[in-house]
């Protein structure tokens, strides 16, 4: 199950980048950056082709697939690619599957494929059901498209309420091999989470960091409680960040010099933008930091800007344009989180953020925004987590401890960080020989600029009344990967060796956090196999990362004309 979707999702992606090499870009990063749009526009074009009747659907499915492997083989023939290159393209796609294989059977490594959902709402910490929103609305467009009405998810969550993005991967695939829907659905979720790896391995490779920090940064970030949890339960958000990774990639790497006086790069970046959108819509909080970020390194041109607003308009005009006269009024997210509403109520966005607003008055508000931030930083109510975790330690209580730790870095972002908070402070410490690593010491500069950045907007304008809070899961999963990736590149920069042994120590001490389920479902036990497959999984992940080649540098660089 797990090798057919994987080859599934992969296949529009690696035939769009090899096709595109074929025509002569070299540059890995803009390659991996195209693969996931292209993966993710067919995810959407098969929503919106099973919205229309399942027949197309399903006609759409098979010709994605033929499609894939025909534009394989023909990108492959006649020796046209380079096998470095294509080695340098194989390397996050193994670290993809290698990845997805690790998190899955770590996942059920107490059983609970029986209840695939249910075990990935406890295995963890104790979730809602959120990430079963997609599977809902998935199978009933698969099996009625727009011809009923679509039903409402309990909790009063409409269609139009979430993005539509990890609806159409599923529908994509639903015609294929689906003997156990729910638990076809959580596997496919997590491969689908994991992309992250592939966006940020484009990043790093645009970064020209050495191959050792890359490799450590994605592990840092594979074994972090942000991949892990967030990964397994898999409502769409680690998905939109592995598109604003690439997005990153490509706007904020010396990349950018070249790509914003191209019109194809700028349907590109557009098309990533709004393809992360349609994956969830706190994508705006990463959105925000990556386009101040790119606008001080250099403005494109007017007509790249407009390049860029007809493609972003082409991606979500049919989402809002089905938010509003198809399934209204679709905007209970907006009202959740700007406004601070999340009960169902009659009134508009616009009337319910004014409402809001004056109801809290200028003090109020600026309590509220004090409080985003307080949140982040550990405080506020989800301190408690912290004071439980002191207490559970100093009775003795091990399961406690774990379970408050759990709950503190799903909540607050920078107690997510865990031992790589000391970082910061080496780097200032020893900045003088971190300046001499000119490549790691300016991406981690880069990563924390976006992260501040990022941070402050999301302070700002989530609503912050105890509903509506700077929560990590209430806004883009960007941030964090973000932080971990400059944090290891920063350490790397001062201390290059120390660097080694603290992430793998830090990120194992990690790993060690999330192996123990203390609620497995009834019936379920612990799978040596399980255990077996994961540690394999993260064995090659090690492996494949170490080993990969070191980017050239011309090799960063596309081979495209520029736009006038």
């Amino acid at each position: 199950m797990l090798a057919v979707h994987l080859v599934l999702t992969g296949l529009p992606g690696v035939a769009a980048a090899l096709l595109v090499a074929r025509r002569g870009v070299r540059s890995v990063p803009v390659l991996l950056a195209l693969a996931l749009a292209a993966s993710a526009a067919v995810a959407m074009l098969a929503y919106w082709a099973y919205y229309e009747d399942r027949v197309i659907g399903e006609s759409l499915s098979y010709f994605a697939l033929i499609g894939s492997v025909a534009g394989i083989g023909w990108a492959l023939y006649g020796g046209h690619l380079e096998r470095g290159l294509l080695r340098q393209l194989a390397t996050p796609l193994a670290l993809w599957m290698l990845g997805t294989t690790f998190l899955v059977f770590l996942g059920y490594l107490h059983g609970g494929t029986s209840e695939p959902l249910n075990a990935a709402g406890a295995r963890f910490i104790p979730l809602p059901s959120d990430d079963a929103i997609p599977y809902f609305f998935g199978e009933f467009f698969f099996h009625h498209g727009h011809h009923l009405p679509p039903p409402i998810f309990p909790g009063e969550w409409l269609a139009s309420d979430r993005p539509p993005l990890q609806v159409g991967y599923m529908l994509s695939q639903r015609p294929f091999f689906w003997g156990n829907p729910e638990l076809q659905y959580e596997v496919l979720g997590v491969g689908l989470q994991q992309l992250w790896i592939v966006g940020l391995w484009a990043l790093l490779t645009a970064a020209r960091v050495g191959r050792v920090t890359r490799a450590l940064a994605v592990f840092a970030v594979l074994l972090s409680d942000v991949a892990i949890v967030n990964g397994f339960f898999v409502w769409p958000k680690m998905l939109p960040a592995a598109l604003l990774l690439a997005v990153a990639a490509l706007v904020v790497t010396p990349l950018w010099t070249q790509l914003r006086r191209s019109f194809w790069a700028a349907a590109l970046v557009a098309a990533l933008l709004g393809l992360a959108m349609m994956g969830h819509g706190s994508s705006v909080f990463g959105a925000i930091p990556l386009a101040l970020v790119a606008a001080y390194r250099g403005l494109p041109s007017w007509r790249w800007v407009g390049v860029a607003l007809l493609v972003g308009f082409v991606v979500m005009a049919p989402w809002s344009a089905y938010q509003r006269y198809g399934d209204p009024p679709g905007n209970r997210l907006l009202k959740w989180q700007l406004a601070g509403v999340p009960e169902v109520d009659s009134r508009g966005f616009k009337e319910t953020l004014v409402d809001s607003y004056r109801e809290a008055g200028f003090g109020g508000t600026l309590h509220n925004k004090g409080q985003n931030f307080i949140t982040m930083a550990g405080g506020g109510p989800y301190a408690d987590n912290v004071k439980a975790t002191v207490e559970a330690i100093g009775d003795g209580d091990v399961r406690g401890a774990v379970e408050d730790v759990r709950n503190a870095f799903f909540f607050d972002l920078l107690p997510s960080l865990g031992l790589l908070l000391v970082v910061p402070f080496l780097m200032v410490a020893a900045r003088r020989r971190g300046r001499l690593r000119r490549e790691e010491w300016g991406f981690a500069l880069t990563c924390f600029a976006i992260f501040v950045i990022g941070a402050i907007a999301w302070g700002l304008l989530i609503f912050g009344d105890l509903p509506a809070r700077t929560v990590i899961h209430a806004g883009s999963f960007l941030l964090p990967v973000l932080a971990f990736a400059g944090l290891v590149a920063g350490l790397r920069a001062v201390f290059p060796r120390f660097a080694v042994y603290y992430v793998a120590v830090s990120s194992l001490l990690m790993l060690a956090l999330y192996v123990p389920s203390y609620e497995p479902l009834p019936g379920s036990s612990f799978s040596f196999l399980a255990a077996l497959l994961a540690a394999a999984g993260l064995a090659g992940f090690v492996a494949v990362a170490l080993r990969a080649d070191e980017v050239p540098q011309e090799a960063t660089l596309p081979a495209v004309p520029a736009a006038g």
